[in-house]
């Protein structure tokens, strides 16, 4: 159970940077100035991921918390 805990939290540190990048851009202006058609759809592209990927993150939370209620408790002690 320790090694799932270790590869979660891995996957959570790789992925809330890139995460906070794509939330950033998206809220900061809903309306991209200065880029071209092809990069206004790849930046669409990848915020459509970040949303992906929150509701992941929030899917599998959900799954730990009805799991293991206390598993916030444990990562933070370790």
């Amino acid at each position: 159970m320790h090694a799932f805990f270790g590869g979660l939290t891995g996957l959570l540190v790789c992925s809330i940077p890139l995460f906070w990048i794509f939330m950033h851009y998206k809220y900061r202006n809903r309306k991209p100035t200065g880029f071209t058609e092809d990069e206004s759809r790849q930046l669409q592209e990848l915020l459509d991921i970040a949303d992906s990927m929150a509701d992941r993150i929030k899917t599998l939370e959900s799954i730990l918390d009805a799991e293991s209620p206390d598993w916030r408790d444990q990562h933070g002690k370790e």
